[in-house]
Protein backbone atom coordinates (compact mmCIF):
# COMPACT_ATOMS: atom_id res chain seq x y z
CA UNK A 1 0.00 0.00 0.00
CA UNK A 2 1.29 3.68 -0.51
CA UNK A 3 3.11 4.97 2.56
CA UNK A 4 0.45 7.78 4.26
CA UNK A 5 2.90 9.19 6.44
CA UNK A 6 3.70 10.97 2.97
CA UNK A 7 -0.64 11.57 2.25
CA UNK A 8 -1.16 14.49 4.23
CA UNK A 9 -2.32 17.68 2.60
CA UNK A 10 -2.51 20.12 5.30
CA UNK A 11 1.24 20.17 6.73
CA UNK A 12 1.06 23.73 8.27
CA UNK A 13 -0.18 24.81 11.51
CA UNK A 14 -3.26 26.67 11.01
CA UNK A 15 -6.43 24.36 10.65
CA UNK A 16 -9.32 22.90 12.46
CA UNK A 17 -8.37 19.44 13.73
CA UNK A 18 -10.32 16.38 12.34
CA UNK A 19 -11.60 14.18 15.24
CA UNK A 20 -11.85 10.56 15.08
CA UNK A 21 -13.49 8.49 16.77
CA UNK A 22 -12.76 4.65 17.07
CA UNK A 23 -14.69 2.14 19.43
CA UNK A 24 -14.80 -1.53 19.03
CA UNK A 25 -16.08 -4.90 21.46
CA UNK A 26 -13.31 -6.22 23.89
CA UNK A 27 -11.13 -8.65 21.99
CA UNK A 28 -11.41 -6.41 18.07
CA UNK A 29 -8.05 -5.96 17.58
CA UNK A 30 -8.82 -2.19 17.83
CA UNK A 31 -5.64 -1.26 20.36
CA UNK A 32 -3.35 -3.37 18.10
CA UNK A 33 -4.87 -1.26 15.36
CA UNK A 34 -4.41 2.39 16.64
CA UNK A 35 -1.13 1.86 17.68
CA UNK A 36 -0.21 0.88 14.34
CA UNK A 37 -2.29 4.17 12.97
CA UNK A 38 -0.45 6.38 15.75
CA UNK A 39 2.97 4.66 14.55
CA UNK A 40 2.50 5.42 10.15
CA UNK A 41 0.45 8.83 10.74
CA UNK A 42 1.97 12.14 11.40
CA UNK A 43 0.30 15.15 12.78
CA UNK A 44 -2.02 12.39 14.65
CA UNK A 45 -2.38 13.22 18.37
CA UNK A 46 -3.74 10.53 20.74
CA UNK A 47 -6.19 11.61 23.64
CA UNK A 48 -6.13 9.32 26.51
CA UNK A 49 -8.69 8.93 28.91
CA UNK A 50 -9.54 9.94 32.95
CA UNK A 51 -11.02 7.41 35.02
CA UNK A 52 -11.47 6.89 38.54
CA UNK A 53 -11.08 3.47 38.62
CA UNK A 54 -7.75 2.14 40.41
CA UNK A 55 -4.37 0.74 38.50
CA UNK A 56 -4.08 -2.81 37.56
CA UNK A 57 -0.87 -4.44 37.24
CA UNK A 58 1.58 -3.09 35.28
CA UNK A 59 -0.40 0.34 34.29
CA UNK A 60 1.38 3.74 34.39
CA UNK A 61 -0.81 6.86 35.32
CA UNK A 62 -0.81 9.11 31.99
CA UNK A 63 -0.33 5.96 29.54
CA UNK A 64 -3.13 3.81 29.79
CA UNK A 65 -5.25 6.48 31.53
CA UNK A 66 -5.47 9.01 33.75
CA UNK A 67 -5.82 8.20 36.71
CA UNK A 68 -7.69 10.53 39.27
CA UNK A 69 -9.98 10.47 42.52
CA UNK A 70 -13.31 10.53 42.01
CA UNK A 71 -14.03 13.76 43.83
CA UNK A 72 -11.00 15.50 41.02
CA UNK A 73 -13.05 13.81 38.57
CA UNK A 74 -16.10 15.67 39.77
CA UNK A 75 -14.67 18.51 39.98
CA UNK A 76 -13.45 18.50 36.17
CA UNK A 77 -17.11 18.07 35.47
CA UNK A 78 -18.31 20.94 37.15
CA UNK A 79 -15.74 22.53 35.35
CA UNK A 80 -17.02 21.40 32.10
CA UNK A 81 -13.22 20.07 31.36
CA UNK A 82 -14.53 16.92 29.66
CA UNK A 83 -15.75 16.25 25.61
CA UNK A 84 -17.34 13.26 27.31
CA UNK A 85 -18.13 11.30 30.45
CA UNK A 86 -19.89 8.44 31.68
CA UNK A 87 -20.07 5.86 34.78
CA UNK A 88 -19.21 2.42 33.85
CA UNK A 89 -22.30 0.14 35.15
CA UNK A 90 -22.52 3.40 37.84
CA UNK A 91 -19.28 2.85 39.53
CA UNK A 92 -16.28 4.29 37.79
CA UNK A 93 -15.89 7.28 35.63
CA UNK A 94 -14.28 7.72 32.61
CA UNK A 95 -13.83 10.93 30.30
CA UNK A 96 -12.03 12.43 27.43
CA UNK A 97 -10.52 15.99 28.43
CA UNK A 98 -10.91 18.99 26.49
CA UNK A 99 -7.85 20.56 26.70
CA UNK A 100 -6.53 17.34 24.42
CA UNK A 101 -8.27 18.80 21.34
CA UNK A 102 -6.95 22.67 22.44
CA UNK A 103 -3.42 20.82 22.26
CA UNK A 104 -4.09 19.34 18.62
CA UNK A 105 -5.52 22.91 17.25
CA UNK A 106 -2.23 24.47 18.18
CA UNK A 107 0.12 21.79 17.43
CA UNK A 108 -1.88 22.09 13.74
CA UNK A 109 -2.54 18.07 14.60
CA UNK A 110 -5.80 16.13 14.51
CA UNK A 111 -7.09 13.85 17.63
CA UNK A 112 -7.87 10.31 17.64
CA UNK A 113 -10.65 9.24 20.48
CA UNK A 114 -10.27 5.67 21.76
CA UNK A 115 -14.22 6.01 23.28
CA UNK A 116 -17.33 3.47 23.72
CA UNK A 117 -20.16 3.58 21.86
CA UNK A 118 -21.75 6.36 24.81
CA UNK A 119 -18.66 8.53 24.59
CA UNK A 120 -19.06 8.51 20.80
CA UNK A 121 -22.41 9.56 20.84
CA UNK A 122 -21.99 12.16 22.90
CA UNK A 123 -18.92 13.17 21.31
CA UNK A 124 -20.78 13.18 17.70
CA UNK A 125 -23.46 15.32 19.31
CA UNK A 126 -21.10 17.97 20.07
CA UNK A 127 -18.79 17.87 17.12
CA UNK A 128 -21.32 16.50 14.19
CA UNK A 129 -18.46 17.03 12.07
CA UNK A 130 -16.39 14.45 13.54
CA UNK A 131 -15.42 10.61 11.67
CA UNK A 132 -16.64 7.90 13.43
CA UNK A 133 -15.08 4.43 12.94
CA UNK A 134 -16.59 1.04 14.46
CA UNK A 135 -14.12 -2.15 14.47
CA UNK A 136 -16.04 -5.29 14.30
CA UNK A 137 -14.46 -9.00 15.01
CA UNK A 138 -15.63 -11.22 11.63
CA UNK A 139 -18.18 -12.88 13.88
CA UNK A 140 -19.00 -13.89 17.63
CA UNK A 141 -17.14 -16.97 17.27
CA UNK A 142 -13.12 -15.33 16.43
CA UNK A 143 -14.14 -13.02 19.18
CA UNK A 144 -14.74 -15.79 21.62
CA UNK A 145 -11.28 -17.16 20.71
CA UNK A 146 -9.68 -13.97 20.74
CA UNK A 147 -11.22 -13.20 24.12
CA UNK A 148 -9.78 -16.82 25.79
CA UNK A 149 -6.31 -16.69 23.47
CA UNK A 150 -5.41 -13.43 25.65
CA UNK A 151 -5.92 -15.64 29.13
CA UNK A 152 -6.67 -12.80 31.29
CA UNK A 153 -10.45 -13.19 31.96
CA UNK A 154 -12.06 -16.05 33.52
CA UNK A 155 -15.09 -17.63 31.80
CA UNK A 156 -17.67 -15.87 33.25
CA UNK A 157 -15.82 -12.41 33.07
CA UNK A 158 -15.89 -13.50 28.77
CA UNK A 159 -19.50 -14.29 28.63
CA UNK A 160 -19.81 -11.15 30.08
CA UNK A 161 -17.63 -9.21 27.26
CA UNK A 162 -19.43 -11.43 24.61
CA UNK A 163 -22.88 -10.00 25.81
CA UNK A 164 -21.69 -6.30 25.89
CA UNK A 165 -20.38 -6.75 22.56
CA UNK A 166 -23.64 -8.17 21.68
CA UNK A 167 -25.11 -4.48 22.85
CA UNK A 168 -22.22 -2.62 21.47
CA UNK A 169 -22.26 -3.99 17.46
CA UNK A 170 -25.92 -2.90 17.53
CA UNK A 171 -25.07 0.97 17.68
CA UNK A 172 -22.68 -0.13 14.33
CA UNK A 173 -25.08 2.28 11.65
CA UNK A 174 -24.61 5.45 14.33
CA UNK A 175 -20.92 5.22 12.66
CA UNK A 176 -19.42 7.12 9.42
CA UNK A 177 -17.37 3.76 8.90
CA UNK A 178 -17.00 0.31 9.64
CA UNK A 179 -14.07 -2.08 9.14
CA UNK A 180 -14.31 -5.52 10.29
CA UNK A 181 -10.91 -6.75 11.58
CA UNK A 182 -10.29 -10.11 9.95
CA UNK A 183 -7.08 -9.88 8.34
CA UNK A 184 -4.90 -7.42 10.53
CA UNK A 185 -2.84 -6.10 8.00
CA UNK A 186 -5.38 -5.34 5.53
CA UNK A 187 -7.64 -3.47 8.60
CA UNK A 188 -4.88 -1.47 8.94
CA UNK A 189 -4.36 -0.63 5.88
CA UNK A 190 -7.61 -0.05 5.58
CA UNK A 191 -7.84 2.37 8.94
CA UNK A 192 -5.16 4.58 7.84
CA UNK A 193 -6.96 4.89 4.22
CA UNK A 194 -10.21 6.35 6.40
CA UNK A 195 -7.33 8.85 8.13
CA UNK A 196 -5.92 10.08 5.07
CA UNK A 197 -8.83 10.10 2.94
CA UNK A 198 -10.98 11.95 5.32
CA UNK A 199 -8.02 14.69 5.20
CA UNK A 200 -7.72 15.13 1.04
CA UNK A 201 -11.81 15.47 1.50
CA UNK A 202 -11.10 18.19 3.58
CA UNK A 203 -7.95 19.93 1.83
CA UNK A 204 -10.10 20.34 -1.10
CA UNK A 205 -7.21 19.86 -3.34
CA UNK A 206 -7.79 17.89 -6.85
CA UNK A 207 -6.45 14.52 -5.78
CA UNK A 208 -4.31 12.26 -7.79
CA UNK A 209 -4.60 9.48 -8.87
CA UNK A 210 -2.47 7.65 -5.80
CA UNK A 211 -4.79 9.84 -3.49
CA UNK A 212 -7.77 8.58 -5.28
CA UNK A 213 -7.15 5.11 -4.87
CA UNK A 214 -6.70 5.78 -0.73
CA UNK A 215 -10.22 7.21 -0.81
CA UNK A 216 -11.62 4.55 -2.61
CA UNK A 217 -10.24 2.25 -0.33
CA UNK A 218 -11.50 4.17 2.71
CA UNK A 219 -14.70 3.81 0.81
CA UNK A 220 -14.74 0.07 0.66
CA UNK A 221 -15.50 0.55 4.63
CA UNK A 222 -18.42 3.29 4.56
CA UNK A 223 -21.52 2.58 6.10
CA UNK A 224 -23.05 2.23 3.20
CA UNK A 225 -20.92 0.46 1.43
CA UNK A 226 -20.29 -2.05 4.22
CA UNK A 227 -23.91 -2.92 5.31
CA UNK A 228 -24.44 -6.62 3.42
CA UNK A 229 -21.02 -7.42 5.41
CA UNK A 230 -21.99 -6.94 8.34
CA UNK A 231 -25.55 -8.55 8.34
CA UNK A 232 -24.08 -11.89 8.67
CA UNK A 233 -21.73 -10.87 11.70
CA UNK A 234 -24.88 -9.25 13.43
CA UNK A 235 -26.60 -12.67 13.26
CA UNK A 236 -23.73 -14.56 14.69
CA UNK A 237 -24.16 -12.40 17.63
CA UNK A 238 -28.22 -13.51 17.83
CA UNK A 239 -28.70 -9.41 17.23
CA UNK A 240 -31.24 -8.73 14.61
CA UNK A 241 -30.39 -7.51 11.54
CA UNK A 242 -32.42 -4.26 10.63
Amino acid sequence: MTDLRMNDPRMNASHKPIVYIISAPSGSGKSTLVNVLLAMTPRLDFSISYTTRPLRGSEQNGKQYYFVSRQEFEQMVAADEFLEHASLYGKDYYGTARRFLREAEQKGNDLLLDIDVQGAAQIKKKLPEAVSIFVLPPDRKTLEWRLRKRGEDSHAVIERRLEEARREIENYNKYDYILINDKLEESSDRLQAIVAAERLRRSGQPLTAAERAIVDLADFCRLENVRPRVQPILASFGTPVP
